[in-house]
């Protein structure tokens, strides 16, 4: 069986989740699979990985056009697969044309949701109505559409009604635990400004709406002064999310000493000493549908702090391997908490009860690793989505 696996994101270009998850996949896959990856970006040299770039006719286009252009180019050499399964709306368009032109199935893995993710017309503009359109167009025209959560799947069938609720199914992301487990780094940590000394909240992610830093700099000030906030945050959206964010560092910085933000791609053997000298990992989006970065966390020891929406209670047992953050937001797809003020308020308290208990806070990072240990691994995952494809043919 051969399976084209299309995704924009592919090592070493990878900035979100959705990367991790398509690098992961791929490698567990391997052994039994044969599979070819689509990607878009630069020049790869992993035998079975070819490259799009964006045609230089739409170099200026809207970005939502570009993307249409890298698709058509990995439909047509799509030809000769078996299965062809394409990854966030980027790939969505290049996946539902292969199907239809080599008539194979074509399975989406659901990582976001556009409907659920207004804010991105500050991004896209009118291109956010084209990812739309791609979107659900691959969604009602997909033979199967896996969601990486139950929360995902419900989102899925909230957001596209029409679809048939049988070919929706959960397969959780992962963690590779050999990769990703604690280390014990003081250098590293003292080198990035970071005191292992003091208590620590790590953020880890993109500047976006959905990741909620705004309101975890709201929060930050409430917490106990010795405590340190620290933000390996970078990739924004827009400028506007940017400034805003950078105002917010700034007002931190001139109340509270040990505010980190760190704006580069850290390696994997630095983020995870980041990890490991966490006091607790704080996950403060408004839309998760699951958040592979809590996986990483836990993997390497560290509680999750996460906020109770998407797939984040699937991944954080509250008070075993972490805690979670009430919230009730807004049905307008934007995820905006109904009481901003609440949320904030809830999120300082908690973290506090968590940074103020480190015994208590070690011991649920420990059930954390425990977790991700039995729930998480890739094999599972790469098992369930070979018996999807074994299911179409």
């Amino acid at each position: 069986m051969r399976v084209d696996l299309i995704s924009r994101e592919y090592p070493p270009e990878v900035y979100g989740g959705a990367g991790v998850h398509v690098a992961e996949l791929v490698r567990a896959m391997r052994d039994d699979v044969d599979v070819v990856v689509r990607c878009f970006g630069g020049p790869r040299d992993e035998p079975g990985v070819f490259n799009y770039p964006v045609p230089a006719e739409l170099a200026g286009a809207n970005p939502a056009l570009a993307t249409l252009g890298v698709d058509l180019q990995i439909a047509n050499d799509v030809v000769g697969a078996d299965v062809v399964h394409s990854h966030t709306w980027y790939a969505n368009a290049a996946g539902h044309l292969a199907s239809m032109l080599h008539g194979i199935p074509h399975v989406v893995t659901a990582h976001s949701l556009e409907p659920l993710r207004p804010w991105k017309a500050e991004q896209l503009g009118g291109g956010y109505r084209v990812s739309s359109w791609i979107e659900s167009t691959a969604f009602a025209g997909a033979a199967a559409v896996i969601a990486v959560s139950d929360g995902m799947r419900r989102d899925i069938l909230r957001s596209y009604p029409f679809l048939d609720e049988e070919k929706v199914v959960t397969v959780h992301n992962g963690i590779d635990l050999t990769r990703w487990k604690p280390i014990d780094d003081a250098d590293v940590v003292r080198g990035l400004g970071i005191d292992p000394d003091r208590p620590s909240v790590v953020f880890v992610g993109r500047i976006t709406r959905q990741k909620g830093l705004p309101y975890l700099l709201r929060a930050a000030a409430l917490l106990p002064p010795e405590v340190q906030l620290v933000l390996c945050a970078g990739a924004p959206d827009t400028p506007e999310i940017l400034a805003e964010v950078e105002a917010g560092v700034a007002a931190l910085q001139q109340e509270r000493t040990g505010v980190v933000w760190i704006d580069r791609l850290l390696s994997q053997p630095e983020l995870s000493a980041v990890l490991t000298a966490a006091t607790t990992f704080v996950c403060p989006s408004v839309y998760e549908p699951l958040g592979i970065v809590n996986l990483e966390a836990m993997a390497c020891g560290a509680p999750v702090v996460g906020t109770a929406t998407g797939g984040i209670p699937e991944v954080v047992e509250d008070g075993v391997t972490g805690r979670l953050v009430p919230i009730e937001q807004l049905q307008d797809g934007t995820g905006t908490p109904i009481d901003p003020e609440k949320f904030i308020a809830d999120l300082a308290r908690i973290l506090t009860e968590v940074v103020s208990d480190p015994e208590t806070a070690r011991t649920m990072g420990e059930a954390g690793r425990r977790r991700a240990e039995t729930h998480f691994s890739w094999d599972r995952i790469a098992l369930r989505t070979r018996e999807i494809y074994a299911s179409l043919l």
